[in-house]
């Protein structure tokens, strides 16, 4: 079957977009990031010409990316003289399918071009790893059904964005392996294309929780930070001077999959040794259930037998505490990141984030005269992973509309 060039989408690459199309681009970020800005504040923030500013919005209005303000709302505190029209994005242009395939339910969630949630849904996996096309077929369920919950059309979707935990290429929407799939080594974007009404985008899951903090989250003000995900496994995104950086091959900063021990415990991804193995959600409650005095649903009911006094429960979870600290220690002396966020799903305590797993962590990092990296515990819930992914969704449907744009 044959594939339209613009439905198979893979990560956004900016250094293949042509010069006019980059400052197009760059003036429709300014105008998101703004919320609403006069062209002569575009001209100023982007470092070109008025002139240029003013026939790209032109451009931009007649696609419908963006409207213009109303003229007494946008000039509440402004100086006298001649009004000044804003910009804005046009809310209703595009609509934005973020999904995030857990290990339990597909997370889809609708949002518009500006980032607005209109609706979220959990849709259940009844087994939690599919074969590559069985995957696939789900996801596209998934939306269907979120679509028909909320009151939308599927046809109105613009883009599927879509996180997925493992090595995952963003560029090239090849997967090397996830725990969600069966096979190794799949073109899923390709595949996924087949099916889809719409061009499909798809990315490892922490990229996209590291997306979510840039844009809503604590890495706001901040350009260069790590994000450590913790749920079924351990991951990482890391954003560098404000992007996110995937590594030669596409599969970089795979913290999970760092060694902490040679010859250790199998890891689900088939090496042995992970920081995963010792670590992750799935080793500690496998772990506990196998040798403790279990069973333990989940790690609440894990930590507390450990509380009581449990010693089993009390040295997997220390055990994996010092693993932990001693991994995240070598992360900080690699990288010296301005800034380290541990983003987990629920907002209460997590075994790895209490102040003695950190304590080890300062004792571990180089001691210089200057303070360490600040460690901040972001607890989000299930749908940042959804709400990452649409972030990055509306960064690619900009990209294709901009290069529309530029080949009329």
């Amino acid at each position: 079957m044959s594939i339209d060039p613009d439905r198979r989408v893979a990560g956004t690459d900016r250094a293949l977009v042509a010069p006019r199309d980059t400052i197009r681009l760059q003036v429709l970020d300014c105008i998101r990031q703004t919320g609403e800005i006069a062209r002569t504040d575009i001209a100023t923030r982007v470092g070109v010409s008025p002139a240029t500013v003013t026939a790209i919005t032109v451009e931009l209005l007649g696609a419908g990316l963006i409207e213009p303000v109303p003229t007494d709302a946008f000039q509440v505190g402004a100086k006298r003289g001649r009004p000044r029209e804003a910009l804005r994005l046009k809310a209703n242009a595009k609509l934005i399918a973020g999904m995030k395939v857990g290990w339990e339910a597909i997370t889809v969630l609708l949002s518009d071009f500006c980032g607005n949630v209109l609706g979220s849904i959990h849709y259940p996996i009844a087994r939690k790893r599919l074969s590559a096309p069985d995957l696939a077929d789900l996801i596209i369920a998934a939306k269907t059904e979120a679509c028909a919950q909320l009151g939308m059309s599927v046809d109105d979707v613009s883009v599927m964005s879509i996180g997925l935990a493992g090595h995952i290429d963003g560029a090239s929407g090849h997967v090397h392996w996830s725990s969600a799939m069966t096979e190794r080594n799949v073109d899923f974007c390709e595949l996924l294309s087949t099916r889809a009404t719409c061009p499909v985008f798809i990315e490892n899951d922490a990229n996209l929780v590291a997306k979510a903090e840039h844009l809503f989250g604590e890495g706001r003000n901040c350009d260069d930070f790590i994000v450590i995900t913790l749920e079924h496994g351990i991951g990482m995104g890391i954003m560098i001077d404000g992007a996110l950086y995937r590594g030669a091959r596409g599969c970089g900063a795979e913290f999970g999959h760092t060694k902490v021990t040679l010859d250790g415990a199998l890891c689900q991804c088939g090496q042995h040794g992970c920081l995963e193995a010792y670590a992750g959600e799935y080793a500690l409650l496998d772990g506990a259930n196998m040798g403790g005095n279990g069973p333990y649903p989940n790690l609440t009911a894990l930590t507390a037998a450990a509380d009581r006094g449990d010693q089993a429960a009390g040295y997997i979870l220390d055990r994996a505490g010092r693993f932990f600290a001693m991994a995240l220690a070598n992360l900080i002396n690699v990288f010296d990141p301005e800034l380290l966020i541990l983003a987990i799903k629920d907002s209460g305590p997590h075994p790895l984030c209490q102040s003695s797993v950190l304590d080890r962590v300062n004792d571990m990092v180089i001691q210089v005269d200057a303070p360490p990296p600040r460690i901040i515990v972001h607890g989000w819930g299930d749908l940042i992973w959804a709400k990452g992914a649409a972030a990055a969704g509306i960064e690619k449907v900009s990209e294709l509309a901009v290069r529309q744009l530029g080949a009329t």
